[in-house]
């Protein structure tokens, strides 16, 4: 399988996930499904059968994150110099010249992207289209609204 790029707060994100759901939300079901188990009748108890859904998810998301870790290569900026270079976790000021507005996102892994953040995936568009460029090149990024015309104003590695 190939590797995962992931910053070190993706990574410390899931490890705290998983420490939440094996830790707190694992004996939560468990005990709910020893609750409904009293409760009589198994085929009939929707109790049970909900308990027994909620425990296949979490066993799921619980496997899901151990082989995202187990497969992550964690890259941690703050270590790298600082070359003025947009690479897989820089922080990236722009103009955008359309909308006459700066915006500054962080360059994640997958599972790490939330526009409402500014985390971008790695693998969007505009990611792709800053990746390798560096302080006042200015990149034309082809998005599913058109093409949008941005300047690099500064790159960090925080």
């Amino acid at each position: 399988m190939k590797q995962i790029p992931m910053t070190v707060r993706g990574a410390n994100r899931l490890r705290e996930e998983l420490e939440y759901l094996k830790s707190v939300r694992r004996p939560e079901i468990i005990t709910a499904i020893a609750d409904a188990r009293e409760h009589g009748d198994l085929k009939e108890n929707a109790e049970y059968h909900a308990a027994r859904e909620q425990q296949g998810f979490c066993e799921g998301r619980i496997q899901e994150i151990e082989a995202k870790l187990s497969h992550s290569q964690v890259i941690d900026v703050t270590k790298m110099t600082n070359t003025g270079r947009v690479i897989f976790g820089a922080t990236v000021t722009v103009f955008n010249v359309e909308l006459d507005e700066e915006q500054t996102y962080r360059i994640v892994g997958d599972d790490e992207a939330d526009i409402k953040e500014n985390l971008l995936s790695v693998n969007s568009p505009i990611a792709r289209g800053l990746i390798g460029k560096e302080v006042d090149d200015v990149v034309v990024i082809k998005t599913p609204g058109g093409d949008v015309e941005y300047e690099i104003l500064k790159v960090e590695y925080i």
